[in-house]
């Protein structure tokens, strides 16, 4: 069994020396997600959010969207940095939010320390494996604060406000500085952010009421 065994170890040591192998290919397999972005985008109850303006060297890796489950309805959006580490965005509008940070950040904690971008607030959490940028909707949808009610519609583009809020996590291997810019770079699109502006206004025409 052994000397058999070794026979086949060597014969396998000798086809991997001599078949040429390219080590400079690149192992990254991009993947597009327009069609999962717009799809998603029409199904989930909150803005969904991928960046724009990046450079190519910000390559998408993994992408999905699941419409129910108990971390609610989850959208997820992975890129490989120009530094080769690892970036993602997740969303989702679970019941236990703090639950789900955990999961998705790989257990980083919660610190005092907040940043803030395009003037929104971010929490900044730390990990051994994950570092990450959190922001809690408030109660009703609007972005922004850290609201923790389950009551309510979060809105979207043209969709009813008023569902329980959602959590955007930006996190990854990547430096709190990418992270940082992957953040400032999110955008919910051009329906979702006219659905904004839309909400925004029948606010502010309330207040005048």
């Amino acid at each position: 069994m052994v000397p058999a065994m070794a026979v086949v170890l060597l014969a396998a040591f000798v086809i991997y020396l001599f078949i040429p192998h390219d080590e400079s290919v690149d192992p990254v397999k991009p993947v597009s997600y327009k069609v999962e972005l717009d799809s998603a985008r029409r199904a989930a109850p909150y803005p969904v959010l991928a960046p724009e303006g990046l450079s190519a060297k910000w390559r998408a890796t993994s992408v999905r969207y699941e419409g129910g489950g108990a971390d609610g309805r989850v959208w997820h959006l992975g890129f490989i940095t120009p530094d080769t580490q690892y970036a993602a965005v997740e969303q989702s509008d679970a019941r236990r939010p703090a639950k789900y940070i955990e999961d998705v950040t790989q257990g980083a904690r919660r610190t005092a320390d907040t940043v803030r971008v395009r003037g929104e607030e971010w929490t900044r959490y730390e990990g051994e494996k994950y570092d990450a940028l959190v922001r809690r909707s408030a109660a009703g949808g609007s972005e922004g604060s850290e609201g923790s009610g389950d009551d309510g519609k979060a809105g979207r583009g043209g969709k009813a406000a008023g569902g329980r809020p959602y959590t955007t996590v930006v996190t990854g291997t990547a430096s709190f500085e990418q992270l940082q810019k992957m953040a400032a770079a999110l955008s919910p699109g051009a329906e979702g952010a006219e659905g904004r502006k839309d909400a925004g206004s029948g606010a502010g025409n309330a207040g005048k009421g």
